[in-house]
């Protein structure tokens, strides 16, 4: 990681992860185009759930869950076995509590919160069967990916990757029987969508909990007493992560709501599909960020910093060459999921003007985790608090005034490279000052997150537990 080409090694390494991610959003873009034949209402319907959906999936699996497998594998680098044994009872219990949570909150308050969002009639009653029927089972999504982290902290990405890609080439032909029928198995319509994903989150759960309580797993899954060290280690990393998601996705699920109050239904459902589209760049985030924290972790902590920025720039390039390739076709895509001609305009002029600044959000997202692993969080928060003032503040403005779609298009791109901007200077000044960063530290970060998300390697269970033990290495 401190030698060799960058790119190359950086693709390396985050293609596991990115593939597995986008297993997970593949599936459900693909059940949109299956949901889009049920016509425009049921896709706006859908297109107002989905932030919700992804923001479930970014903080179980990339906030909190990326917490659960440093913690996991700081324990294991460490020789305390039984300490990560208590680590993946906690996360389970921790996972199963804030997701009964939320499904409190959302089939509670669904019915104004979508209405908010701008649909009524049959798009709302859409939005609520397929939201109420998802989210019944919200512990089930934060389990399994709870238990996918911590088998990922221990350094074995082929059990949760095998899970994830599984379950999604076995979710398609489900999807798509409960919703059209098939033979004796009724037409469940958008509702059959729902209970797709849901038997794929419980596919996955069972497998991985067999897999972490059989023993196979290097942290296993066993009853035993709950105490408040183990969370406080799990959320001390996943909770910063958990704001920056779900700022992330505010931003998201307000800006659909502003295209429903002032664009309409059928604008709606093409901006939600061409939304929906641009979701896919995030599992892109995350799986070159989490390789770029270890990269850049490792040459921090080795006194180089200007390896750690090439690192950067050429992940953030990487990031805008995606951006620029899913704009480039975007009448061919939309019209996989309708023809109407107003949601073939707004989804095509969404992916026309954000699509080549989507790179600047993949960027800043990506080193988000860098600061992360830096201790660095208030700029890059900083940051994504200016991207939701600029797309909801200046965007709730232009579309009042009248302006078109478009102009608010232009908003979202100029709140997503300003995103990226802020964070890239905010890592470059902290770069700058290698002094102000413990070495340690950084060489902490980098071990504790490339666990989670570098393919197996050698044992992470060290010869000597004090050389290894992250208490000592900070100081503490």
């Amino acid at each position: 990681m401190r030698d060799g080409p960058i790119a190359a090694t950086l693709l390396r390494l985050a293609w596991p992860n990115i593939l597995t991610m986008l297993a997970q959003a593949g599936v459900a873009l693909i059940e949109t185009w299956m949901l889009a034949h049920l016509g425009a209402p049921v896709l706006a319907g859908v297109a107002v759930v989905i932030p919700v959906l992804m923001l479930m999936q970014h903080m179980s699996q990339g906030a909190i869950g990326g917490g659960i497998s440093a913690a996991v594998s700081r324990a294991l680098g460490a020789g305390q076995r039984e300490a990560a044994d208590a680590l993946i009872r906690h996360a389970a219990l921790l996972a199963i509590a804030i997701g009964l949570g939320f499904t409190a909150l959302i089939v509670g308050f669904g019915r104004p919160l979508y209405r908010a969002m701008g649909v009524d009639g049959e798009a709302l009653a859409a939005a609520l069967t397929y939201s109420n029927v998802l989210f019944a089972g919200t512990a089930l999504i934060w389990l399994m990916n709870a238990l996918a982290s911590a088998v990922r902290g221990t350094g074995n990405m082929l059990v949760p990757g095998a899970v994830i890609l599984g379950g999604a080439v076995l979710t398609l032909p489900v999807a798509a029987a409960l919703i059209f029928g098939f033979g004796p198995i009724p037409a469940l319509g958008v509702a059959g969508g729902a209970i797709a994903l849901l038997l794929y989150y419980a596919g996955g759960t069972a497998v991985l909990v067999y897999y972490c309580a059989s023993g196979r797993n290097a942290a296993r899954l066993r009853s035993g007493p709950i105490h408040r060290a183990p969370l406080i280690d799990i959320l001390a990393v996943g909770a910063p992560a958990a704001l920056n998601a779900g700022l992330t996705n505010l931003i998201a699920g307000l800006s659909v709501a502003l295209v429903g109050m002032h664009a309409g239904t059928q604008a709606l459902a093409g901006f939600g599909t061409a939304a929906r589209l641009e979701h896919l760049l995030m599992p892109i985030a995350f799986g070159l960020g989490a390789p770029m924290v270890a990269m850049i972790g490792a040459n921090l902590g080795a006194g180089r910093p200007e390896r750690a920025r090439r690192i950067a720039l050429t992940g953030g390039a990487i990031g805008e060459t995606i951006g620029l390739v899913a704009a480039s076709f975007p009448q061919t895509v939309l019209q996989w999921f309708g023809a109407e001609e107003t949601m073939l305009a707004a989804g095509s002029g969404y992916l026309r003007i954000v699509g080549p600044f989507a790179g600047f959000f993949a960027m800043g997202f990506s080193l988000y985790f860098a600061s992360q692993g830096a201790r660095r969080l208030a700029w890059p928060l900083a940051a994504a608090i200016t991207r939701l003032a600029i797309a909801v503040g200046i965007g709730a403005w232009v579309l009042a005034s009248g302006l078109p779609l478009t102009a608010f298009y232009a908003v979202l791109a100029l709140a997503m490279t300003t995103y990226g901007l802020m964070v890239l200077m905010s890592v470059w000044r902290t770069w700058s000052t290698t002094a102000s960063i413990k070495p340690a530290a950084s060489a902490l970060a980098a071990s504790a997150l490339a666990a989670s998300v570098l393919p197996a390697t050698p044992p992470l269970v060290s010869a000597d537990p004090a050389s290894s033990d992250p208490m000592s290495a900070s100081g503490r």
